[in-house]
């Protein structure tokens, strides 16, 4: 059994992805919607929840535990990994190798909450694949908030002011790759697409639920 947990509903969109790829696996999933967002919180506060989210999944007997959090990833993976005896695979490092291999002209943006993009941890990890990436970063507060309220699709005005506020720097310095990452950010990947024509969008969720089938090989 995997357990996938998120600090709201946009760790769903890795679940997606991790029932794809294990037919037959039975995955748990356990979304803080009465804490969310994470993001706004402090480091402490963020390891806190991380550590009981966790220990909840354990109790329900899980093997594996994807963190589909992109704010839990940057603050307290290390923390799970260590109080946990399952392999747990958080959305940095696996979003940070696809973005390195899918850039042409070296660029790449990063987007996501206030307490990642403070971290710096997506960043440490671009370069620890691609150490002369030109790194462009914009954290994007009111994305969660806002999917979590519903305000999602390419049609909703709200998203559409909200991406064009948070996109308008990224519009004008030339990536051509997009680390999405929060989970929560891909469900409103219609709306970026359009702001960035061209420009790929790299699915953190996806990354992850990839790199932990790879890993548990089980599923081969």
């Amino acid at each position: 059994m995997i357990g996938v947990f998120d600090s709201g509903l946009g760790g769903l969109t890795a679940l997606k992805e991790l029932h794809r790829l294990t037919p037959g696996e039975e995955l748990i999933y356990f979304g803080d919607t009465g804490r969310v967002p994470y993001g706004t919180k402090s480091a402490g506060i963020i390891t806190k929840f991380a550590l009981q989210d966790a220990a909840f999944l354990i109790s329900q007997g899980v093997d594996a535990i994807l963190v589909a959090c992109g704010t839990v990833s940057t603050t307290a993976l290390p923390v799970l990994r260590d109080r946990f005896a399952v392999p747990i695979i958080g959305v940095v490092e696996p979003a940070a190798r696809a973005a390195a291999a899918a850039t042409e002209n070296g660029r790449i943006g990063i987007i996501g909450t206030t307490a990642t993009i403070r971290s710096g941890a997506f960043e440490r990890a671009v370069r620890s694949v691609s150490p002369d990436a030109e790194l462009i970063s914009q954290d994007c507060p009111l994305f969660v908030p806002l999917v979590e309220s519903g305000f999602v699709g390419r049609d909703c005005s709200i998203a559409r002011l909200a991406c064009e506020h948070y996109l308008a720097r990224l519009r004008q310095s030339g990536i051509d790759t997009l680390i999405l990452g929060c989970t929560h950010y891909p469900l409103l990947a219609p709306i970026i697409a359009e702001l960035l024509p061209g420009v790929r969008l790299i699915n953190t969720g996806e990354a992850a639920a990839d790199a932990l089938v790879a890993l548990l090989g089980r599923f081969q």
